[in-house]
């Protein structure tokens, strides 16, 4: 019997308490709500990772799970790998994570998810009076390329997805430039230094600072303008993705996945869910149960591919019929930002640089 199997029983039979890491480190700007974050009044971590663990500890006698509050990189550094607690054990998974393909895929291992494949890429640009600097059809030939390090859409996730407006493959002549961060990403193409950043489709939504009970630790100024200074043309890409938003993600050869498995299907099916999934606003990313009213649920313009929008970029997501503004940004000098490029010239160099 493998060791992994071995703690399953044991833990189906003797109760186990696993620790599981959510991030709301605030120097490096990765709070991140509704998944999770730090609620500003009562000063206790949130979010619906934290909601749905706390449901599962209660509904299964065998089962406890302590949220505990932890760095993003000590669970997936910017380079690309497992982060360190999870590697020794300290932390024993780390919660809402992307399951995405490449590196991901590779290096760690994955409980059910929470939400379904509710994490579609997308390409944000500048806007110059209500233009895109590149257009829903563009194939990025000869473009630079932002891609934010250490989170998901990876850059090698590029690869996966195509073009919504011409369904086609994008070029891989292209020059990719990382940020460290999200805020580093959006410096990055406020400065003219990218022509659009490959980011999570309603990133740029969620950073706009109007939660009241949600703690801004990103640069609430850096993001504001969104569909009048900058907009997506594309969106809804979802090939990146193995999987949606999961419970936890584990050093490879875990036994947690096989712990929580059971125990999160059954939560999964109860009212408890349906309620967690409307206080966070994920009705139409939830795996829907009986307690779901039928038809409720709408798709979000993020998650729409971008040949179902309609209209102009005012909103934030441009149709493909918006044409690109009549200009040529030129890219690539990397600066104070901390940017990096590198040529995809080769598979080798783009996974080497493929920060998650």
């Amino acid at each position: 019997m493998s060791s992994a199997s071995f703690l399953g029983l044991l833990g189906a039979v003797h109760g186990v308490t696993l620790r599981f890491g959510m991030d709301i480190d605030s120097r490096r700007w990765l709070d991140w709500p509704p998944y999770a974050y730090k609620n500003t009044t009562t000063g206790e971590l949130a979010g619906i990772g934290k909601d749905i663990a706390d449901g599962m500890s209660a509904l299964c006698d065998n089962l406890t799970i302590e949220s505990v509050e932890t760095g993003w990189l000590n669970c997936w550094t910017s380079d690309g790998k497992l982060g360190p607690l999870l590697e020794n054990g300290t932390l024993d998974a780390c919660m809402t994570y992307s399951h995405g393909r490449g590196l991901r895929d590779t290096l760690a291992d994955w409980s059910l998810a929470i939400l379904d494949d509710n994490k579609p890429a997308g390409l944000m640009t500048l806007l110059l009076n209500g233009k895109p600097v590149v257009s829903g059809m563009d194939d990025l030939a000869g473009k630079t390329i932002i891609d934010v390090g250490g989170w998901a859409p990876t850059a090698d996730g590029l690869g996966y997805v195509t073009n919504k407006c011409t369904n086609q493959p994008y070029s891989s002549n292209y020059t990719l430039a990382v940020g460290p961060e999200n805020d580093d990403a959006m410096r990055m193409l406020r400065n003219g230094e990218g022509d659009a950043v490959f980011l999570y489709a309603d990133q740029a939504q969620l950073y706009q600072c109007a939660g009241a009970d949600v703690a801004a630790e990103w640069d609430c100024s850096l993001w504001s303008g969104f569909g009048t200074e900058y907009a997506y043309v594309q969106t809804g890409q979802k090939g990146w993705a193995v999987n949606g938003t999961t419970l936890a993600m584990t050093k490879p050869g875990s036994a947690v996945p096989g712990l929580i498995n059971s125990c999160l299907a059954s939560f999964m099916e109860t009212k408890e869910y349906y309620d967690i999934c409307v206080k966070h606003g994920f009705e139409s990313s939830c795996y829907t149960n009986s307690f779901f009213p039928s038809g409720s649920a709408s798709m979000a313009s993020y998650e729409k591919p971008t040949n179902e929008l309609t209209g102009d970029c005012s909103g934030g997501y441009c149709p493909c019929s918006v044409e690109a503004a009549p200009t040529t940004t030129t890219a690539p000098s990397a600066t104070s930002s901390g940017a990096v490029e590198v040529s995809l010239g080769s598979l080798a160099g783009l996974i080497s640089m493929s920060l998650l």
